[in-house]
């Protein structure tokens, strides 16, 4: 008999919708055509990605004109990061991020560091939160851009953007945002969260990998990361990936339609798994804010265990969760961002990150919790 599967691990990725990969099916072979083309083929990829682009920016409250496809997240943060200190290296050297961002916007502030500009490493809260007042302190005559992500990727807290943003705005200083956690997840509109610039990712709301978007503002100064073509408005050079805009645009309008649904099942499933587990298993330690954080995000260690050795264990059980960010597997320090909220190393060391998705059920959570009292050492 096979052993059934359970998958807890959506912030890492998720599968692509049947509806999605309908969607995309005709633009790999028929309607195959480069939208850069004038002849008929190319004409109907081009209104396809126009398309796409018009669903995605009414979803996020934007203009297609401010909509620029990417090849995912970490690209986009890339771009914001280097493009807008490279356009704005006149006016200032001075950047200001957060001590728990995704390594896409931390390696890209590393690099900036070498270029010779200043950056500021906000700290966060215990449970994980930006003091928005530690922003305005750190902000400088030569500060050129604030980046502070949406939601943390490991512990799910969702920051207090909007406040952010009004600093920033009253200063005249660019804000990005990593909004790749939230974006199909929680309502992400970008004038309501006063953003510059905004960075997700498909393949987090049941749409295709390798694709994205970088939100930015119309009079954002900011130069091109990819050199070459035309293509997205000379923002962005390379021939655009239709099938997978296609899906992503198809997978946002299907997150959009269910997110208040998804939302609230989650939480409740999210709630239920917490209280139980530490009803049995008192001593596990839920990291980051307990009600400010994603509907589908668990964070918890464990004393005297050891995450990544939970995490085989679990596997071995057919149920499949993570020790932290995906994109930071096989490292072997302790997670940046558990560190950050000043955890000792017996609990840094220890955590698993369980995320829920579209077929995460009670049962599920209920052979979860079994597996780790049978796994968890006593």
């Amino acid at each position: 008999m096979t052993k059934r599967r359970i998958y807890l691990d959506h912030a890492a990725t998720t599968p692509v919708l049947p509806e999605v990969a309908e969607a995309m099916q005709p633009y790999l072979s028929g309607t195959f055509g480069n939208p850069s083309s004038l002849h008929w083929f190319g004409q109907e990829a081009r209104r396809a990605v126009d398309a796409a682009r018009d669903t995605i920016a009414r979803i996020l409250g934007a203009d297609s004109s401010e909509i620029y496809f990417t090849s995912g997240g970490t690209e986009s943060d890339n771009q914001a990061l280097l493009g807008v200190t490279t356009a704005l290296a006149e006016k200032g050297n001075h950047i200001i991020t957060s001590t728990i961002e995704h390594q896409a916007v931390l390696q890209t502030a590393k690099i900036l560091e070498l270029r010779g500009l200043d950056v500021t490493y906000i700290n966060v809260n215990p449970d994980g939160l930006i003091d928005p007042k530690d922003i305005e302190k750190a902000i400088a005559e030569k500060t050129i851009l604030i980046s502070v992500m949406h939601a943390n990727n490991e512990i799910g807290v969702i920051q207090p953007l909007a406040e952010i943003a009004r600093i920033a705005t009253d200063r005249d200083v660019p804000l990005h945002t990593d909004a790749v956690q939230t974006v199909g997840h929680i309502p992400v509109n970008v004038d309501h969260l006063g953003v510059d610039l905004l960075s997700l990712s498909a393949h987090k709301f049941y749409g295709p990998k390798g694709i994205g978007v970088l939100y930015i503002r119309r009079g954002t100064r900011i130069v091109p990361l990819i050199q070459g073509g035309s293509q997205e408005r000379q923002r962005r050079a390379g021939t655009e990936n239709v099938p997978a805009i296609v899906g992503m645009a198809k997978a946002l309008e299907i997150a959009q339609e269910t997110m208040e649904k998804r939302g609230k099942e989650e939480t409740e499933l999210r709630d239920y798994f917490i209280t139980t587990l530490k009803s049995q298993i008192p001593n596990a330690h839920l990291n980051g804010h307990p009600v400010k954080r994603l509907p589908n995000n668990i964070n918890i260690s464990f004393p005297n265990a050891e995450g990544e050795l939970l995490l085989l264990k679990l596997d071995m059980e057919g149920i499949a969760v993570s020790s932290g960010s995906a994109c930071s597997s096989g490292a072997i320090d302790p997670s940046h961002v558990l560190k950050a909220l000043g955890l000792p190393p017996e609990l840094t060391q220890s955590s698993l990150r369980l995320t829920l998705g579209r077929s995460t059920t009670k049962a599920h959570l209920d052979q979860t919790l079994q597996a780790l009292t049978k796994i968890l050492p006593h």
